[in-house]
């Protein structure tokens, strides 16, 4: 277990505001998340869009150069959109660096031939329209376990719930995990517990939740939560970085996501991007690393999880139909 109890971080600024009567109040220990990974660690790292093994070959890369750890990448294109042997070679260059990868699962809304997702309302977002296409993300789901893969992003709650079934019978590796994606990810307690049960393993919430907001949620919920700490575009392009360390404590079990706004989408990846791909996969690392550095400045940087570490510990799952 990793003992951070003792651990008082400063906040921004803290010591030179306080000589001119700005000092802030000293954070509600009610407030923090009573929550950690079965390894005892409040936090992990992850780094998100790394979409092929050109870009994967990157991120590792920079992270030995600026000595970022990672615990975790992620792809957003899907499984569809990558070869048996780019996923090898991904599988393998993970292990290598006992890293987890986290591939997306099959065809969303947002690129079939629904026109709904293309109104103003956005109709029905990523869900896979249809049994075809939830047939597809599980034919996504099984290939991708076959060759080595065990963490897949999921972004409707039937493709969710049906993977959870298929891990629950076997079809399945038992230590596949699930991860919810920040496109369809829960903002109030209620519905992040229901995403729980029904067999997600870390919950992306959008980055504009509120401290509060995470608090609210781990009095209900002790699944991993994921955060963009600098988000995309097209999720806000919020920048919180100087919030870090009070979203952990709020948060944990935390993922901290370094993504990278004022930066064109990239999904789903070709060669056409692949300039523009491997420059921002560099410079997500440069990002955790000053998300990291600012962490260290303020004596927070303690309480990571061991590299290495992937599972989320027990969790509250709703019964499956099978096991009744």
């Amino acid at each position: 277990m990793i003992d951070t109890s003792s651990v008082r971080p400063r906040r921004p600024g803290e010591p030179a505001l306080a000589l001119v009567g700005l000092g802030a109040p000293r954070p509600d220990p009610g407030d923090a998340s009573p929550h950690a990974f079965p390894d005892g660690g409040t936090w992990r790292t992850e780094i998100p869009s790394v979409e092929g093994p050109e870009a994967l070959a990157v991120v590792l890369k920079e992270s030995a150069r600026l000595d970022v750890p990672v615990h975790r990448v992620s792809q957003g294109s899907g499984v569809w959109m990558l070869t048996d042997a780019e996923i090898t070679e991904m599988t393998e260059s993970c292990a290598e660096r006992d890293i987890e990868l986290c591939l997306f699962t099959g065809p969303r809304g947002t690129w079939d031939i629904g026109g709904s997702t293309r109104t103003e309302s956005g109709g029905a977002g990523l869900r896979a329209r249809g049994h075809d296409a939830l047939a597809g993300c599980v034919e996504d789901a099984l290939r991708a376990a076959e060759l080595g893969v065990r963490c897949l992003l999921v972004a409707d709650e039937g493709v969710l719930w049906t993977l959870h079934r298929l891990r629950a019978v076997g079809a399945l590796p038992a230590d596949t995990t699930f991860k919810l994606s920040a496109l369809s990810g829960p903002v109030n307690p209620a519905s992040y517990a229901v995403y729980e049960r029904l067999g997600a393993d870390s919950l992306n919430v959008p980055s504009d939740l509120t401290a509060d907001h995470l608090t609210e949620i781990r009095r209900v919920s002790r699944a991993p939560m994921d955060l963009y700490v600098e988000a995309p575009d097209d999720l806000g392009g919020y920048i919180r970085m100087y919030e870090v360390a009070e979203l952990i404590r709020r948060g944990a079990p935390l993922y901290v996501k370094f993504g990278l706004s004022k930066s064109p989408g990239i999904y789903p990846y070709g060669a056409q991007l692949r300039e523009h791909t491997l420059a921002t996969a560099r410079e997500r690392v440069r990002r955790g690393r000053l998300v990291l550095d600012l962490l260290a400045r303020h004596g927070a940087d303690g309480g990571m999880s061991p590299l290495g570490s992937r599972l989320p510990g027990e969790l509250r799952r709703f019964p499956t139909p099978e096991g009744d």
